[in-house]
């Protein structure tokens, strides 16, 4: 399962459904409080106030979220950069601050408030998220201008938050190209001093609609093998719509095996000797201990059994028994030693 929750619930019973998520939920769960801002704007960006958001994030506060995703680092002088991109601005926060700060001709006002917001956190113990709204959107956009102007920001808001002592992440990518994956987590150590590094992957192609948490899972590999802290997974309708449960499983899954390989890379102990009990067990031809160490049981196990329908539990079919390696290797005798 997921070690965190992400309520990214749009409409009029917003309040309904989070009293009931979090009624449910055994991890922490993050909001995007300016979603339910707009909703009780009338859906109107430019309707916003910052009383408006605030008595959101205080409502949201009192039933018990555990960290909200805060769009602060969207600014007016960056508008222009974001123009200039292939993909544009592809966060909704990052949009609806952007279409805000144009339409009324002012600053964000989540950047003008940000010692109030501060404060807010700070009583309630709520985590601060730091959206990246300029992430990008496609490749080609990867490690832009607007990208690295808003992460700059974002690290100046970090510090300030954990100076008024809030707890902090940062939001980052996205759609970053493999080669520009290491850069991404270089860059952020550098502007943000250390602060935990959360990514929306990110992914590494933009061609995999409908496998989208592959590409993702690969760029969250090598981002988490870099120093990445927390990775959000994506599921194979990634931009074709909303997912079912069986998309979600599939985008966990992929992710949290993206996570394993990273810590095995990492020197993580207990994620290599989770690895070596596979493998003493797959040596040995112990099916029932393999299906019981597998990431994903059910689904090897559904799958076994549709290949080896006799129910053998000695060797699989992709060899058969006559040609398993496995088993030829641990019935051969040992050479006896010379003489």
């Amino acid at each position: 399962g997921a070690d965190t929750v992400m309520d990214l619930s749009t409409g009029p019973d917003v309040k309904e459904t989070r009293e009931s998520i979090i009624r449910h939920c055994p991890v922490p769960l993050g909001t995007v409080p300016i979603y339910e801002a707009v909703q009780r704007a009338g859906n109107v960006p430019e309707e916003l106030t910052w009383e408006l958001f605030r008595d959101v994030i205080l409502e949201q506060a009192q039933q018990g979220v555990d960290f909200f995703t805060i769009h602060a680092g969207v600014l007016r002088e960056y508008l222009p950069l974001a123009e200039r991109r292939l993909g544009g601005i592809v966060s909704r926060g990052g949009s609806i601050m952007a279409r805000w700060c144009r339409v009324h001709g002012k600053e964000n006002f989540l950047y003008e408030h940000f010692e109030e917001l501060c404060e807010i956190m700070r009583s309630y113990d709520v985590a601060f998220s730091l959206g990246d709204g300029l992430r990008p959107g496609c490749v080609e956009d990867a490690n832009d201008e607007a990208q690295l102007a808003e992460l700059r920001t974002l690290g100046e808001l970090a510090r300030r938050a954990r100076q008024s002592g809030c707890q902090v992440m940062i939001e980052g990518p996205g759609h970053v190209p493999l080669h520009r994956v290491k850069e991404n987590m270089e860059l952020q150590r550098r502007y943000c001093a250390g602060t935990p590094f959360y990514t929306l992957g990110p992914l590494v192609t933009d061609i995999a609609a409908g496998h989208d948490h592959i590409a993702s899972a690969i760029g969250g590999a090598l981002i988490a093998m870099e120093g990445c802290a927390l990775l959000c997974y994506v599921t194979p309708r990634e931009h074709l719509g909303l997912p079912t449960v069986e998309d979600v499983r599939e985008g966990v899954i992929a992710h949290r095996i993206a996570a394993h390989a990273a810590d095995i890379a990492r020197g993580i102990r207990w994620a290599r000797e989770w690895d070596r009990a596979v493998s003493r067990a797959r040596r040995e031809l112990r099916w029932d201990d393999q299906m019981r160490l597998f990431l994903d049981p059910e689904t090897a196990k559904r799958r076994f059994a549709e290949v080896n329908a006799d129910g053998t539990k000695t060797v699989c079919t992709m060899c058969g028994r006559e040609y398993c390696a496995v088993r030829i290797f641990s019935e051969s005798s040992p050479p006896e030693e010379a003489q």
